[in-house]
């Protein structure tokens, strides 16, 4: 609590309607006959004392004086601001007014007590509390009136009492208030005051602007609500004008466009509804906009417009096999396709129940084989519309179906919007990438697709935002995946599998010269005449520098050749025409990437060491060859046991034990030191570590390692092999014979073991790519054993001819 203490005489300085508190800085002016008495009373009293004259400012309402004063001091004198003669007083402190006395000058003399309004330290925590309290509403008033440097002075405020005085600036305060602080001695007490006279004008000014804000928006949208409606009856005025005198013109009248329309009758009757519900609704109402939207959608799909086929199958036939070299069974089955429908359309058969004669094929294979510019090449030779529906990345159920109407922004799904961009009712449809397609919480796409790709459902899909009911049965879908796995068996069970596994080397030969290499001269701005590149430079393009499935890497391959060319000519480095040949690639666009293993030297081939074995596997980007490393750990160091890398899977590792157990259990048999396989362990490797690996095929490539391994016989670099290995000895069945052959084809391989049950898969290889390949068909792991090990003379591995 604040103590009294230090008696003073000083002469008094009367404030009409005014209230200076302790810390606050006034200018007055000296014309006023009290003032000048009392700052001459002051200087006079001053000049026998040292220190700065003092005076006691006292407010003065109505004739009275309160019972407080302050303490101030005169810190100059001089003019003010207009020229008028004035002083600057700044308030020390408070003073309780005691009795008059005498006093030198004319103003008036009276006893006083200083009041002492310091607070104990360390401030209590509620104080602290109140601090903090204080600042942050000050904060708050200061910045919405823009006085950004005021707050930090507030801020850096910390006793309690000056904090309380500074509220003294506040215009907000009445005089009363300001009286009311004065007289409160107790600097917590006035702090509380200070902070509640604050928090009640904050909260009225919050409630003047918002009512203010609302009587603002009210006035704002009635004013604009009239302007409009003015507005959008003289537009009303003009259209009734304009359709008066035009009557033939009834584009906006929705009932006579739907009436005039070629629409099925359930679509019709729909329609009709809609524009009931249109008529009898306000032009303020939101339903009346969705209604709008969803008929100008209907008005413009094509119910009854259908292209007629191109019924030549010679033409048919031609077009594909000028836009597309190999790929034959894509082109059968299209040349099929239309054959049927010829005959149907021969015999009147062209609609039965319901159903036209469609087609849901599904293109699966690497990529860059021409899954994706195949679906152009059949509408080309069908005379259809084609377009294409990107899938890749979709999650949305509502992209294949469509949105409910009750949405805002809704919209049909991507196959009505497809039929839509088509123009017509059986266009050709590519689904790219429906291998892609995921699912989360807003549904699954792929499931949606369901309805769309079976044949017996989809001459009745429903798509949510139209709900009528529309006919895909006469269209052909075409649907691109690199990953079979990927599918929903439930969707790929709806759909004709058709598998594109890869070109052989010499249809890359012809795909690049015939397709490849006019396109890129275009690019490059060359003609044919100055730039041309030799069969044998194509082969080893696809030989050596893009060892790959598709034919993407190399046309870029082509591309940098014939960038390379083109950059030299204007460097004036090279002179056209020009031939590139096999020898001028390596100075062009430098070493080649892939070379075969048979090309290397017998000393720094992977299978130069006893232990490794090479094999195949099918990967997301067709065929590929595997190698597989095995070695065994050092009887004293390495712990006994199997260990596998090389991000194996499940499958992958069962197939590995099963070799272990079966060379263990047959190694007499086999001649084999199987005793090592109990006391050292075994390390079976695959390299490429970071590539994730599974599958069973790779059975009796890690038999024929571990046996390598054990003989020490060198695994013969010319053979590959692929096949599931039984605790017995069998090799069983795989699948992707094709993509395995053609992927040792290009790596050079010319021996392939197979399973003798994977026989009849050779018949969708290739005859060119057989005859370079000496294929074996085998049933017991013995004969792979006996076709790939080399026998050992003095520790060298010679080639030995194998009879197939």
């Amino acid at each position: 609590m604040a103590s009294t203490s230090t008696s003073l005489t000083l002469p008094v300085l009367p404030l009409d309607d005014e209230v200076v508190l302790p810390g606050m800085v006034v200018p007055l002016d000296l014309n006023d006959a009290d003032v000048r008495a009392a700052v001459e009373a002051a200087q006079a009293a001053a000049r026998s004392t040292p220190g700065k004259p003092r005076v006691l400012l006292v407010p003065r309402i109505d004739g009275t004086y309160p019972g407080t004063g302050v303490l101030g001091t005169v810190e100059q004198v001089g003019r003010l601001a207009d020229g008028d003669p004035g002083a600057l007083i700044r308030g020390r402190g408070r003073v309780r007014i005691g009795a008059g006395t005498n006093g030198p000058g004319a103003a008036l003399w009276v006893e006083g007590t200083r009041i002492d309004e310091s607070v104990p330290e360390p401030l209590p925590g509620q104080v602290g509390e109140l601090v903090k309290e204080y600042k942050a509403l000050a904060t708050a008033w200061l910045r919405k009136r823009g006085a950004w440097q005021v707050v930090d002075r507030v801020q850096a405020i910390d006793d309690v009492s000056q904090l309380a005085d500074n509220s003294g600036y506040s215009p907000f305060l009445t005089t009363e208030q300001k009286i009311e602080l004065l007289e409160t001695a107790d600097p917590v007490a006035r702090l509380k005051l200070a902070t509640q006279q604050l928090r009640d004008h904050l909260a009225e000014q919050d409630v003047a602007e918002t009512i203010a804000k609302d009587v603002q928006e009210g006035v704002d949208k009635q004013q604009r609500e009239f302007l409009l409606r003015r507005q959008l009856e003289a537009v009303r005025k003009e259209l009734r004008e304009l359709n008066s005198e035009q009557d033939g013109e009834e584009s906006d009248d929705y009932r006579a466009r739907v009436e005039a329309a070629d629409l099925p009758e359930n679509v019709r009757e729909a329609a009709l509804k809609e524009v009931d519900k249109l008529e009898r609704s306000s032009d303020q109402s939101p339903e009346g906009s969705w209604i709008r939207t969803w008929l100008d959608t209907v008005l413009e799909l094509p119910w009854n417009e259908r292209t007629e086929d191109a019924y030549d199958i010679q033409g048919a036939k031609g077009v594909l096999d000028a836009e597309h070299a190999g790929l034959e069974d894509v082109k059968e089955r299209i040349t099929e396709y239309l054959a049927v429908r010829k005959r149907r359309s021969d015999r009147g058969l062209g609609v039965v129940g319901g159903r036209r004669g469609g087609a849901v094929l599904a293109l699966v294979g690497p990529p860059g084989v021409g899954k994706t510019s195949l679906g152009e090449s059949v509408a080309h030779a069908m005379g259809r519309k084609f377009v294409r529906v990107a899938l890749g990345g979709v999650r949305d159920e509502a992209e294949i179906r469509g949105h409910r109407r009750t949405y805002v922004g809704a919209l049909p799904g991507r196959i009505v919007r497809a039929i839509k961009e088509a123009g017509s009712m059986n266009p050709v449809v590519l689904l790219d990438e429906i291998d892609k397609v995921g699912s989360d919480f807003r549904g699954d796409p792929a499931a949606a697709l369901l309805e769309v790709l079976d044949p017996a459902q989809n001459h009745t899909f429903r798509d949510h935002y139209l709900e009528v009911e529309l006919d895909l049965s006469d269209v052909v879908f075409l649907a691109t995946a690199n990953v079979l796995e990927a599918i929903p068996e439930a969707l790929l069970d709806r759909m004709e599998l058709v598998r594109l596994d890869g070109y052989t080397e010499d249809e890359k030969i012809v795909i690049a010269r015939d397709h490849l290499l006019p396109r890129q001269l275009e690019r490059a701005g060359l003609n044919k005449d100055e730039v041309a590149i030799g069969d044998d430079a194509l082969r080893r393009l696809a030989g050596e520098y893009t060892r790959e499935a598709g034919v993407r890497n190399l046309e870029r391959s082509i591309a940098r050749l014939l960038r390379k060319v083109a950059a030299e000519h204007e460097l004036g480095d090279r002179k056209l025409p020009f031939t590139i040949g096999e020898d001028d690639l390596r100075a062009l666009i430098g070493r080649p990437h892939h070379v075969p293993e048979s090309a290397q030297d017998p000393a720094e081939r992977r299978t130069a060491v006893p232990g490794v074995a090479t094999g195949l596997a099918v990967t997301g980007a067709g065929g590929d060859v595997l190698f597989v490393e095995a070695s065994l750990a050092d009887p004293e160091t390495g712990a006994a046991g199997l260990t596998l890398t090389g991000q194996l899977g499940d499958v992958m590792k069962e197939s590995a034990q099963i070799a272990l157990s079966f060379l263990r259990s047959h190694g007499a048999e086999l001649e084999l030191p199987v005793a090592d396989l109990k006391d050292r362990g075994v390390h079976i490797h695959f390299p490429a570590g970071a590539v994730p690996k599974d599958g069973p095929s790779a059975g009796v490539t890690m038999t024929t390692a571990l046996a390598s391994l054990l003989s020490g016989r060198l695994v013969r670099t010319d053979v590959a092999m692929t096949g599931e290995v039984s605790l017995t000895g069998r090799v069983l069945p795989i699948g992707g014979v094709k993509q395995k052959l053609l992927a040792a084809h290009r790596a050079g391989v010319t021996t392939v073991v197979i399973p003798k049950r994977n026989e009849p898969d050779l018949d969708d290889v290739p005859a060119e790519v057989l005859d370079k390949l000496d294929v074996h068909a085998v049933t017991d792991v013995r004969q792979v054993l006996e076709l790939a090990l080399a026998p050992a003379t003095n520790g060298a591995a010679p080639e030995v001819p194998v009879a197939a």
